[in-house]
């Protein structure tokens, strides 16, 4: 395969992870390209069995090393909490599992890259996707002197069709097949599937393809309920147990998965400018947004939960662009944090077949109050001012239809 640029660099790190792409991308910088080494860096951010045999599979296609680095507690602790206390969602529905795991990769990477003296960085990232612009932006945040090979952007390879047909010329072992051609993603928030017989956003996904959780109408006929602690906006303990953040979110996904909680089919719009349809399984993040949310319902002001909202999608768009490290997103998780000190307490969730809703929540720093909030007699509240209060509300309105009749 021909090489589209004239620059090469001679010691690259290749954020590599043993899928299709990247193993490909591994054998090609040493063939094609002409990489005098290829160090390939894993971060485990929760892959699970994915990480078996890894090294030794990226010594096979030509690395001169393997580094795998256990970045699981960091990236549920400082790119997972985060987003959680700014009640991050995507176009009202995607968590941001991938888009969160990018920058803690790309941010080790760029440490792995300055370590081993290498010339460049490179990743998988197709030229039509989002994840180029997270590793390269994060790159650029990180250290601006760093060189990125984007190999879908430099190699003739047209397809994933054509990555396998190369595979299996060169003896690649790849966890796709031509019958099984879709992409997966996984890490400790989520995994995701796309590509293949799923960019028919008609055709629903088969089951078997779900690997966190169980269809909902084969999970237990008896709800599970489920309580989480939180202090200072973060989730620290279930059921009265504390764990560290990468433990909470492993045992949540358990629960949540066994009650086919998580699973979202959406059709999103990419950074490039794009639409694609991506299947989602988020059980244990589905169940602490919503749980965080609702605490925030007891314990922050009316008009801060009203300017988080206002705020929100911005922000979600940030993450999901590859801002991460951008000025303007560090200002806004100062203003989503704002006030999480008092994000106390203690939410019950019930989960069944599919569903999760809170059915209870209690807090330290409550502003609930019972004699306001009591529809029965008390001592505090004069409905009568509520009269003034709604005409001089309405006042404008009043006016408006006097002038215009």
């Amino acid at each position: 395969m021909s090489v589209k640029t004239a620059a090469k660099a001679k010691k690259i790190v290749l954020a590599y992870s043993g899928g299709l792409d990247t193993s490909i991308i591994l054998a090609w910088l040493r063939q094609d390209y002409g990489a005098e080494e290829v160090i390939a860096f894993c971060a485990d951010v929760g892959q699970a069995e994915e990480l078996d045999g890894l090294e030794a599979k990226a010594l096979r296609t030509g690395a001169s090393k393997c580094i795998i680095a256990d970045l699981r507690e960091e990236f549920v602790r400082d790119f997972v909490f985060p987003a959680m206390r700014a009640n991050a969602v995507y176009e009202g529905q995607y968590l941001l599992g991938t888009s969160l795991a990018r920058p803690v990769i790309a941010r080790h990477l760029v440490e792995v890259a300055r370590a081993e003296g290498a010339d460049a960085v490179a990743h998988g990232a197709t030229g039509k996707g989002n994840d180029q612009a997270r590793f390269e932006l994060t790159a650029m945040a990180l250290d601006a002197s760093i060189r990125t090979v984007a190999p879908w952007r430099e190699w003739d390879f047209a397809s994933r069709t054509s990555l396998i047909e190369y595979a299996k010329k060169h003896g690649i072992p790849v966890p796709v097949t031509v019958d099984k051609p879709y992409s997966m993603d996984r890490n400790l928030l989520h995994i995701s599937y796309e590509g293949g017989i799923l960019e028919d956003p008609w055709r629903e996904p088969d089951e078997d393809m779900f690997l966190l959780s169980v269809a909902p109408e084969r999970a237990p006929d008896e709800p599970s309920y489920v309580e989480i602690a939180f202090e200072g906006g973060n989730p620290v303990a279930v059921d009265g147990q504390r764990m560290s953040p990468a433990a909470l979110l492993a045992s949540l996904n358990g629960l949540a998965g066994r009650n086919g909680v998580g699973r979202i089919d959406l059709v999103e719009s990419r950074f490039v400018g794009m639409k694609s349809r991506g299947i989602y399984e988020t059980p244990g993040g589905t169940v602490l947004w919503l749980a965080h949310r609702n605490l925030e319902s007891l314990t922050l002001d009316r008009e801060v939960i009203n300017l988080k909202d206002s705020l929100l999608p911005r922000y979600a768009t940030m993450v999901y662009n590859g801002f991460w490290y951008a000025p303007e997103r560090v200002a806004l998780q100062a203003l989503m944090d704002q006030g999480q000190e008092r994000v106390n307490g203690l939410v019950r969730l019930k989960l069944y077949k599919g569903s999760v809703r809170v059915v209870g929540r209690k807090s330290p720093d409550s502003l609930y109050h019972d004699a306001y909030a009591t529809f029965e007699a008390d001592q505090v509240y004069d409905q009568s001012d509520a009269g003034g209060f709604i005409r001089c509300s309405g006042l404008r309105l009043r006016i408006n239809r006097l002038l215009r009749g």
